[in-house]
């Protein structure tokens, strides 16, 4: 991977608040073997993540600045109340995560999540092409509201496990390219995301 500065807020126009909740927890660990599709909970309720790679066995891992992905259980409730029978793992998120609000932690946030470290390299993501749950809601929460991180430090990661903010970012992330942080600040500033 190669470590590119960030420029600009990479926020997304979010910032930590005092009162953001620093500590939620994992509810569901999900994988898929090809990118572009669902991915599935995995039935034994935990998985490695490996350093500068992201959770062993799923198609999004790799030498890039969205290691892993998160989106919060009160996200899917939003796609629920439109009326969408969606589980956990059906927006491709590897992390489903309950009680902290994800798309409000700024991009260079350090998370301990089980026994690995996080940074939180991008908040969102610019849909090139339309996903299923956009075909049937009209709409798909997870480029507004799931943030993705690269792993500092490996280990294992259970469901129940604790997902801890242990510092604020500011910002910047060195992992993510700028262009990337760009693109979706662009998308946010045209209301496409």
């Amino acid at each position: 991977m190669s470590a590119k500065p960030s420029t600009g807020s990479g926020t997304g126009g979010n910032a930590a608040k005092p009162d953001s909740p620093r500590k939620g927890v994992v509810t569901s660990i999900n994988v898929s073997a090809r990118k572009g599709t669902r991915k599935t909970p995995l039935p034994e309720g935990h998985a490695e993540i490996t350093i500068n790679h992201g959770v062993v066995g799923d198609a999004h891992a790799g030498d890039w600045h969205r290691q892993v992905s998160f989106l919060a259980e009160e996200s899917i409730a939003k796609a629920r109340e439109m009326g969408l029978d969606v589980h956990a793992g059906d927006f491709a998120e590897n992390f489903t995560t309950e009680g902290l609000n994800l798309f409000t932690i700024p991009v260079g946030t350090l998370l301990k999540v089980g026994d690995s470290e996080v940074e939180v390299s991008q908040i969102g993501k610019v849909c090139h092409t339309r996903c299923a749950i956009y075909h049937l809601a009209g709409d798909c929460i997870f480029p507004r509201e799931g943030i993705f991180g690269v792993v500092h430090k490996p280990g294992e990661v259970r469901v129940g496990d604790d997902v801890e903010v242990l510092s604020w970012g500011d910002g910047t992330c060195a992992a993510t390219p700028p262009e990337a942080l760009a693109e979706v600040e662009a998308a946010r500033a045209a209301g496409t995301l």
